[in-house]
This record gives structure tokens, C-alpha cells and sequence, in this order.
């Protein structure tokens, strides 16, 4: 945990955030796998976190805003729990490190939001994205499944994704501690793999790396010789000559703060003549398009900027034809990169997404392009302020289906040379992804660097072997 005083003041600057009513947060609890005791590894909610740092499992708080009380629910051990467990820090003990004194069992808040209710204070709830979070409110409130959505209060998201987009000095140093480790286990999978080696034996050997980091995957790793595939979890592939492996994993501290990479590597020690060519184009998309970014810009440029340069690239490679710029406005860049650029990271990998991306990404000045292709995928695209920590990711993904399709419907022929694209059809799929804090100037890469030019990773890829 940070220090009391840390969440004292987050919960102080929510509360002038939103005007009355009660703020409820529901903690996350262990989820069983296959029978009660035998259960996923537990994660604590983002929010919950945020604002009280107690990662623990069947807890709930409540900030009275009409009151100014804080109270947090849960439920001591007892003694059969301790013959099993041992004796553990109480509640109560982690409560006061975070700065609050006021502790109550857990079954007396569904009488707190009783008495609440009759008495008809608001109630906030943020949305539930679990089954198990909508069925507890569902019992606390008093309401059916149905009604639980009806708490949700748009005034309380907004509150707490004005607060978290902002990143103070604890919360970066905690993500370039993830983004470091993250940073060794790319070089750990770049070392190990080789012709013959299976996908899953890399994962393996991360997140062992991890774990002795004391820290743990932020997210599921995508390893794979099948890069086109944008969020490809099976692992059962094995390397061989020709291939390209796609690496994109990061890990998040005890704290929950998350790095994000990728990078793409051969699997033989050098790149061959096509993949040297089609990485140095995402290569110049990502130098490219993170290089502008600054306060006030929005990250649709930074978009717009990475897609520019892979048709300019395309074409150059005849896989394109055209003006590039024609070309993007009629969006041949989805052929090759059908995703967004990149998103806001923190205690989420896409911080916030389960607040809702209208709110965390976008604003009412900048709504989400819902419908086009491409375009649609992109988690954010709103200006960027001082204190956003963003991924950029920009990528080639040659898809066959996807190809087949337009080249069945001849779409964009003025712009794409078909006969050139079916020569690289079975390519795969390349991404580079690094983490930026956006300062008051323009941007910082956050943690040490990793290697990502085609010499330095083949100067790495020659003495892994």
C-alpha cells in the first residue's frame, strides 16, 4: 500500500467531485474455478484500490458524502478461518493504513443502504462488470438484476475517471517498476527462442521471470508465431526457420500498476529481406506518430500519424498504389492495420475500461466513431493532457480472410495492387509497443528502453543461439 495519507487525500478530491448521496464501492471476491475452494487467483478491483489500497478479497466501502463518513465492510477471520490460514492482518489494521477508522461486518450494509434508502439519499454505484459484482448490489440495494444498472451514476464515473486519467509522481514510479520487468522479460524471450521451441515454453519461462519479480502477467500474454491474429492466446505452435514471433506481455507490481509491450522478432537470427522490410515500416509508423504527441493534441493524430506512415510504407513496397494521403482518407489502411493505435494504461492495462470508454477515452466534444472499420477499435481519441500514460502500438496484420473478402468485393482497387498483396498473404503480423507519459512539453518513454531496430535485435537474436 501507498501511504494513508495518499488515499486520504484521493477520497478528499473525490468528494468535492460529487455533490451528495453515498459512493459505493464493491471489492472484488475469490472466484471459484471448479469447486468453493479451489479458486482463480484473486484481483482486486481497480477502484476500490485507488481509493483504499486493501487487496483483499469480500470487502465493500461506503463515502457518505451527506455525513462526510467513510466506513469500510468486511469481515474478520474467524477462528475455523484461522485454523486453515493462520492468523492473518485483521481488517480493521489494513483499514487504518488507509486512513480509515470505521470498520463494520460486512452483512451490515445491505441495513446501512436500507436506512439510506428510506431516507432517500442517492445512491452511486459504478458499473458492474462481473456477475458476481451485479448480484451483490443486486442483494445490498435491494433490487432486482435489472434495477442494479439504474444506480449507476454518471456523475461518480466521470468523478473517478477525471481523477485516475491523472497520474501522480507514486503512480508512475509504480508503473516503470512493470514496465521494467516487463522490458527484461522481452529480452528473456528474446534470448530463449529458437527454432523448435514451443510458443507456451516462452510464456513459461516470462512468467516465471515475473513471479520472481514479484510481480504477475497484467494481462494474458499474446506469444505467437501467428501475429496477424491481434489478441492470439494459443500457444501450442512451435518456431522453426522463417517464422516471426510476436511478444506482447507486461506485468503489473503487487500494487496493481501495469506495463504494456510488444515487440516482433524472427525466429531464426536474422530478419529475412521481406520481414526487415515490413518491420522497418511499423518501425517509422511508431517512431513517428509517438513523436508528436503533446498536451492538447488528440491521440486521433497520433492515429491518424502511424496509419499515414504504414500506406506511405505499403506503397513504397507496391503492396499500395496511389496517393497516400487519398488513400488513408478512404481508409486502405484497415487492410493491413484493423485496430487503434494504442490506449490510456494504469491500474488497468486500458485503464478504466470498465467505467465505459465514452467516458475514460472520449469526451461529448470527441464522441467515438462507433461504425467504421478501423477506426471504430480505437480506445481512445481524445487531446491528451500532462499526466495521461498512453501505449502506442501501431502494426501490420496481413489477414487472409480479411483479404479474400476484398479482393472478392474488389474494394479500394484504385488503391490496393491485389496481386502484390496475395504474394504476402501468409506474412503474419508485426506490432511495437512502448508506454509514454505525457508531460508538460510532449511525452516520456517510461521505464529504461527496449531494444527494437532491426540490428539491435539481430545482434541479441545472434548470441541467444
Amino acid at each position: 500500500m501507498f501511504s494513508k495519507e495518499i488515499y486520504e487525500k484521493r477520497r478528499e478530491i473525490l468528494k468535492k467531485n460529487v455533490s451528495s448521496g453515498l459512493l459505493i464501492f464493491i471489492g472484488n471476491t475469490e472466484m471459484p474455478m471448479n469447486f468453493a475452494d479451489n479458486t482463480f487467483p484473486f484481483r482486486q478491483d481497480s477502484s476500490f484500490l485507488y481509493y483504499f489500497g486493501i487487496s483483499e478479497p469480500g470487502l465493500a466501502a461506503v463515502i457518505d458524502l451527506d455525513t462526510d463518513e467513510t466506513i469500510i465492510f468486511g469481515d474478520e477471520l474467524s477462528i475455523d478461518a484461522i485454523v486453515w490460514m493462520g492468523r492473518q492482518e485483521t481488517i480493521q489494521s489494513k483499514a487504518e493504513k488507509s486512513g480509515v477508522h470505521n470498520r463494520k461486518d460486512f452483512w451490515k450494509l445491505s441495513d446501512y443502504l436500507k436506512t439510506a434508502k428510506d431516507k432517500s439519499q442517492k445512491i452511486h454505484i459504478l458499473p458492474p462488470y462481473s456477475a458476481a459484482q451485479r448480484l451483490k448490489l443486486s442483494e445490498l440495494i435491494g433490487c432486482s438484476i435489472l434495477e442494479v444498472d439504474t444506480y449507476v451514476s454518471e456523475s461518480f464515473i466521470k468523478a473517478i475517471v477525471k481523477q485516475r486519467s491523472i497520474k501522480q509522481p507514486e503512480e508512475i514510479e509504480e508503473i516503470e517498476k512493470a514496465v521494467n520487468v516487463s522490458n527484461e522479460m522481452h529480452l528473456l524471450a528474446m534470448r530463449m527462442a529458437k527454432p523448435g521451441i514451443k510458443e507456451y515454453q516462452l510464456v513459461s519461462a516470462i512468467e516465471k521471470f515475473a513471479v520472481d519479480n514479484e510481480c504477475r502477467f497484467s494481462y494474458p500474454a499474446i506469444m505467437t508465431i501467428r501475429g496477424e491474429i491481434l489478441h492470439n492466446h494459443f500457444r501450442m505452435n512451435t518456431l522453426k526457420e522463417g517464422d516471426m514471433v510476436l511478444n506482447d506481455s507486461g506485468v503489473e507490481t503487487a500494487l496493481g500498476y501495469a506495463g504494456d509491450l510488444t515487440r516482433t522478432f524472427p525466429a531464426s537470427k536474422k530478419f529475412n529481406s521481406t520481414q526487415k522490410d515490413f518491420y522497418n515500416i511499423v518501425l517509422k509508423a511508431f517512431e513517428d506518430s509517438h513523436s508528436i504527441m503533446k498536451p492538447g493534441l488528440n491521440y486521433k493524430e497520433v492515429h491518424r500519424t502511424a496509419a499515414l506512415r504504414l500506406v506511405e510504407g505499403l506503397t513504397d513496397l507496391g503492396l499500395l498504389k496511389g496517393n497516400p494521403e487519398e488513400a488513408l482518407a478512404n481508409n486502405v489502411h484497415t487492410l493491413f492495420f484493423q485496430c487503434g493505435v494504442g490506449h490510456m494504461m494504469g491500474l488497468d492495462v486500458h485503464d478504466m475500461e470498465n467505467l465505459g470508454e465514452q467516458y475514460v477515452g472520449y469526451t461529448q466534444d470527441n464522441p467515438k466513431d462507433t461504425k467504421t472499420f478501423g477506426w471504430k477499435s480505437l480506445r481512445l481519441g481524445r487531446p491528451l493532457e500532462e499526466g495521461f500514460v498512453v501505449t502506442v502500438e501501431p502494426g501490420i496484420y496481413v489477414i487472409p480472410e480479411l483479404i479474400d473478402i476484398w479482393k472478392a468485393e474488389n474494394k479500394l482497387k484504385d488503391f490496393i495492387n491485389y496481386e502484390e498483396v496475395e504474394k504476402h498473404k501468409n506474412f503474419g503480423g508485426i506490432r511495437i509497443e512502448d508506454n509514454f507519459l505525457i508531460t508538460k512539453d510532449g511525452f516520456r518513454r517510461l521505464g529504461k528502453g527496449l531494444i527494437k531496430t532491426v540490428d539491435e535485435i539481430e545482434e541479441l537474436r545472434s548470441l541467444g543461439f
